[in-house]
């Protein structure tokens, strides 16, 4: 709600330029669903995904006549945004007693706030942080959850479920034999999870080159490892020096795992291509957009910044989830 100031001590010569930020990720899933091009815009409340689904049959050509076969459906799956801000209110005098008061200006009267470029970049990056945890794990409202953070719209992992038609490889024929995996917390765990996910794959999915295998930062690690003590460290990890970017190309295979903050910590994989997931949003990075202000009425500084924003899967019951 304002600064918090307690951790630091009462002012002495100290630099106040030198701020040391906490590292930050960027919401990535949302970019690779941007760079795929399967954005919904202007979307205030809900829109539909439409899907158009067509089978063959194939038809004794040896004679003349037309007999018509085959079925064109089309469906749809409703995508609906949550309708999120983000306000805070500033008070520069707060800074006043701490060393941060030698970048405030001289008198009393405080309309700007010490280091706005900084502040405001800092909590673009928190919004990306929470967005990217989100787009996977939010439950939406109809859940009862209280985290204010996953009760906006529904993430990834809970259109899956509630669609119950994907499959599941963490079941014997997958990965081997004995029970379900239980906690990739190994680095053969993690090699197995990830070979059961792409051997079950869809037939009609197998081959595409939009496939992606997801799971958070913490199992790929333990992936990344596992193929170094298996002296194939020739293998790239990563597509640039950049490790954000980091993907894994499976070897032998031709599949990518991509890690994510956004599942971090829950043990869950899942393959899809790129092509099935939409995210909705009011306006193209919005997200980015933000108000800031000095209201003379209380001598505070406020910024606000609001955004719709959700996600969909067109075809569910092509995606596979590795649950342990």
């Amino acid at each position: 709600m304002a600064f918090l100031v307690t951790g630091l001590t009462a002012y002495t010569e100290q630099n106040e330029q030198q701020l040391v930020s906490a590292s930050l990720f960027e919401a990535r899933t949302q970019q690779l669903i941007l760079s795929e091009g399967n954005v919904l815009t202007g979307v205030k409340s809900s829109q539909t995904v439409n899907r158009m689904d067509t089978d063959v049959f194939f038809q004794d050509d040896s004679s003349c006549g037309f007999q018509s076969s085959g079925t064109t459906e089309f469906t749809q799956r409703t995508l609906t945004v949550g309708k999120i801000k983000v306000q805070e209110t500033l008070c520069p005098k707060d800074l006043e007693t701490v060393y941060l008061q030698k970048a405030l200006p001289a008198g009393g009267n405080y309309d700007t706030i010490a280091f706005a470029a900084e502040y405001t970049g800092r909590k673009a990056g928190k919004i990306a942080e929470a967005l990217e945890t989100a787009i996977w794990t939010a439950t939406g409202s109809g859940y009862g959850g209280t985290n204010g953070l996953l009760n906006k719209f529904k993430g990834i992992r809970q259109h899956i479920a509630d669609a119950g038609t994907s499959v599941n490889a963490n079941v014997t024929g997958f990965y081997g034999t004995g029970a379900p995996i239980t906690g990739i917390d190994t680095m053969e765990k993690a090699q197995k999870a990830v070979l059961a996910v792409i051997n079950a794959l869809p037939a009609s999915v197998k081959g595409k080159s939009d496939v992606r295998i997801f799971c958070g930062w913490d199992v790929y690690t333990l992936l990344i490892q596992k193929y170094v003590d298996l002296n194939l460290f020739h293998y790239n990890p990563g597509s640039t020096n950049n490790a954000a970017d980091s993907e894994f190309l499976v070897p032998g295979t031709s599949y990518k795992v991509v890690p994510v903050h956004g599942l971090n910590g829950t043990n869950d994989i899942y393959a899809m291509r790129m092509s099935n997931v939409f995210l909705g949003t009011d306006i193209e990075g919005e997200e980015s957009r933000f108000e800031m202000w000095y209201s003379q009425d209380d001598r505070n500084v406020k910024y606000s910044t609001s955004l719709k924003i959700g996600v969909q899967l067109a075809f569910p019951d092509e995606v596979v989830r590795f649950e342990a």
